[in-house]
């Protein structure tokens, strides 16, 4: 077999570079048909390992997840109500690469600004009007916002700050939410910054907002919840 010239021996490489990283920053793929969760194996892997496709029924694609119900504003500080449908809650969907979302929003409730470390999030109004946006990265920071009625559908670029809003003091909104992993995780800002556990020291999150220590020690002393179920 011919060996490669210097210049394609490059290009070769380049592309096996692009192609292996493109690879990595997913969900891994499936080599079979399916790859079923086995949620009780103790063995360590990047996701879960595979049940024995012997095994597998009907059950482990299933989730009467009652969608069609509305869900719980009122308990919620924020004025939202996130039900996530991931590997955690269907087996089947591991090694896929996709999971979904239903969320509920109280008039004026909003799903803070968080970000899916491993995810693009695509949203389809049901029910109301929501006011979303996202921010780009450093040094821009541009904020990308719309207001959303019914039957419309918004894209979140994966790992970027994002938020819903609901406008309406009196109608509360209801969405669906596609997310591109099997489990795309949620960073929301706020807790993660002022709720952390231990917590940041105030002197750098007094540096980092530009306010006195006294505003972050009264931040810190809020009672940081999850909307998420």
């Amino acid at each position: 077999m011919a060996s490669l010239s210097t210049p394609c021996f490059l290009l070769f490489t380049a592309i096996l570079a692009l192609v292996s990283w493109q690879a990595l920053a997913s969900d891994p793929g499936p080599l079979q048909d399916f790859c079923v969760a086995d949620n009780s194996s103790c063995v360590l892997v990047n996701g879960f390992v595979c049940k024995d496709p012997k095994a597998v029924t009907a059950e482990d694609f299933f989730l009467a997840a009652k969608l069609d119900m509305p869900r719980d504003t009122k308990m919620s500080k924020v004025g939202s109500n996130v039900t996530l449908i991931n590997v955690m809650k269907i087996a089947g969907l591991n090694t896929l690469g996709i999971s979904l979302a239903r969320i509920d929003y109280a008039p004026l409730g909003e799903n803070p600004p968080h970000t899916h470390p491993r995810a693009t999030e695509i949203l389809t109004m049901l029910e109301g009007t929501l006011y979303v946006g996202f921010v780009t990265s450093n040094p821009e920071n541009k904020l990308f916002s719309k207001e959303l009625g019914k039957g419309d559908v918004f894209v979140f670029p994966q790992g970027l700050i994002h938020f819903q809003f609901n406008p309406n003091p009196y109608k509360p909104a209801v969405a669906i939410a596609a997310l591109s992993s099997q489990n795309p995780g949620a960073i929301t800002i706020a807790n993660a910054v002022f709720g952390s556990k231990p917590m940041i020291s105030d002197d750098v999150l007094a540096k980092a907002f530009q306010v006195e220590k006294k505003t972050v020690d009264w931040l810190q002393a809020q009672f940081w919840v999850d909307n998420h179920n």
